[in-house]
């Protein structure tokens, strides 16, 4: 059986974006990837917002289901390493192949930005799973 390939979902604080992809990862390709999310300059605790539109939007529970903020000496060495948008002072890490996707913090723009914002990842995230070649089933 062929391993699954480690996707690290990336961003300064770890705690919207990342978390968010994180979360949608693990709810509908985890038969294909071995997902995680992490920062560098982490914040206290999870978006709530985040966390309460991804339970209303999926019925996931990031909280039940152990998201908390990590750095990236807390998760795996991914062979994927997905920068959420973070510009500057994204994380550096190694990693076999990468993407940028560009993402606007949706904090403190209301919800109507952070179901934007899930679209696009999850859009993204359907591109990079054909990129990467897995084939369900």
């Amino acid at each position: 059986m062929k391993k699954k390939p480690v996707v690290v979902f990336l961003c300064t604080h770890n705690s919207c974006r990342s978390q968010m992809a994180e979360a949608i990862a693990k709810m509908k390709y985890y038969n294909l990837i071995e997902s995680y999310s992490a920062g560098t300059e982490l914040k206290d605790r999870v978006n709530q917002d985040a966390q309460r539109i991804i339970k209303d939007k999926y019925g996931y529970d990031m909280e039940k289901e152990g998201h908390k903020n990590k750095t990236i000496f807390d998760v795996p060495k991914p062979d994927v390493a997905i920068f959420m948008g973070c510009d500057i002072a994204c994380p550096a890490v190694p990693y076999e192949y990468s993407e940028d996707w560009g993402l606007d913090d949706p904090t403190g723009l209301g919800d109507e930005m952070f179901l934007r914002t899930i679209a696009i990842i999850e859009e993204k995230m359907s591109e990079l799973i054909k990129k990467l070649s897995i084939n369900k089933g």
